[in-house]
């Protein structure tokens, strides 16, 4: 893997530091009497919140620094479970003041200071609406490019409201060096969210792509593939992959990460091959060619390993879960690299076998064994057929040698499954690069 277990640790132990540090600067110099314990645990968990909420900020930038080594995907999906703790601590904060002290009540109550109520009432609704819309977006039919500016929108809005009660209230940060440090820290997060949404742009503006075509795969999948206008191409790792915006500027709300499924030996041509599943998606087979489009990246960790051309791969793909699969064979074939690949591949059915005939032709000219599974086969299917279980991969995955990275992408359930298998069986948990699409 691209990371170590004691790496990961040292990041979860600098995202800790730095949520607690806001907290720790309180109890430099001068303190105020202390009060209950009730009453601290509650400011703690306000301070300790809202710092996570500021912190958000850094795990959706995108910096290449740290994103390439620990996957853009494994940092959402932490972004995804610290987000839910961070409103937990928020939420939790006017709760257990009010149960140690009822007269905290007066905070909510617009009868007593009517622009501090209603701000902190929004705060609370506005928290509801990220945890709502979040995991409930598909359910309630946002369309994701909204939900994405919604959800910046009002986790920036919960971070200023949230400043401005620190200061007011006042009881820790009194000193102006303390107010500083807090107002320095809401800069820092609006800092960042104005790099996303007008810095980058702008440096994408400045490598503008084109559609070149647009091509059937089945009936629900589409390749669309890019040309560089005016400038090399994009290097990018086999299993990256990047943000596609389509259209005459960077600056829209259609932003998308989609798998690069072309060759990595060929950055002057990217080909993103894209499932209909609703929302931008069912546009790609409509976009005409000289469309302009953009890309950001790349970006993701779940790449070829080096070990892959002396120790082989095992591939464990379902669905679209197959694009950096493809990306992978389509590179080692045109590298001249024959290690001994397996590729386990599951779909409901014969026609939405994505590659299917270039699969077949890859299994001829690289050292790859194919093995297709469907959901429901034809009559005449002599494949294998249900689910990738664990029966099904006790009886085809190969003996297991030191060293052999094991690759899986396809559905959560399916994910889970084959995951499990692998450790159970005794397989490192840093051979097994895992890619999960359903970020949010």
């Amino acid at each position: 893997m691209r990371y170590t277990a004691s790496q990961a640790l040292g990041w979860l132990g600098v995202y800790v530091f730095l949520s607690l540090l806001p907290l720790l600067v309180l109890f430099i110099g001068p303190v105020p009497p202390a009060r209950t314990f009730w009453i601290e645990l509650g400011v703690g968990l306000g301070f300790v919140g809202l710092a996570m909420m500021g912190l958000q900020f850094v795990l959706t930038g995108r910096f290449s620094s740290f994103a390439s080594g620990l996957g853009l995907d494994n940092m959402l999906q932490f972004h995804r479970q610290a987000g839910l703790i961070a409103t937990g601590f928020v939420l939790a904060h006017p709760v257990v003041l009010i149960l140690s002290s009822p007269g905290y009540l007066s905070y909510l109550d617009p009868r007593v200071n009517f622009a501090r109520a209603v701000a902190l009432i929004i705060v609370v609704f506005a928290l509801l609406a990220l945890v709502v819309t979040t995991l409930w977006r598909k359910t309630f039919g946002i369309p994701y490019e909204w939900w994405r500016t919604g959800h910046g929108s009002l986790a920036f809005l919960i971070v200023l409201i949230g400043l401005g009660h620190v200061l007011m209230v006042g009881y820790y940060v009194d000193p102006l060096w303390k107010q500083l440090v807090w107002i320095g820290f809401t800069g820092a997060a609006l800092a960042l969210l104005l790099h996303g949404r007008v810095i980058r742009p702008l440096a994408l503006k400045k490598k503008p792509w084109r559609v070149d075509d647009v091509r059937s795969e089945t009936d629900k999948a589409w390749t669309i593939s890019l040309k560089p206008q005016g400038h090399d191409g994009m290097e990018f790792e086999a299993g990256q992959f990047g943000w596609l915006t389509v259209g005459p500027t960077p600056f829209s709300l259609q932003q998308h990460p989609f798998t690069i499924a072309s060759s990595a030996e060929n950055p002057e041509r990217l080909e993103f091959t894209i499932k209909e599943l609703g929302d931008f998606t069912a546009t790609i087979k409509d976009i005409p060619p000289d469309t302009p489009a953009y890309v950001e990246g790349p970006f993701g960790a779940f790449v070829l390993d080096d070990a892959v051309e002396q120790k082989g791969a095992v591939f464990l793909a379902a669905g679209v879960g197959i694009t950096p699969v493809m990306s992978m064979l389509r590179t080692l074939r045109e590298r001249g690299e024959n290690p001994p690949v397996q590729l386990i591949y599951g779909n409901r059915s014969a026609d939405s076998i994505i590659f299917r005939e270039e699969l077949q032709t890859l299994s001829q000219s690289l050292d790859l064994e194919l093995i297709h599974v469907l959901g429901n086969p034809p009559d005449d299917w002599d494949g294998e057929s249900g689910l990738i279980s664990p029966e099904l991969l006790e009886k085809y995955l190969p003996e297991d040698e030191p060293g052999r990275p094991y690759y899986v992408c396809g559905p959560a359930a399916m994910m889970d499954t084959i995951e499990e298998y692998l450790v159970d069986s005794g397989i490192e948990g840093r051979r097994i690069f895992s890619e999960r699409f359903s970020i949010v």
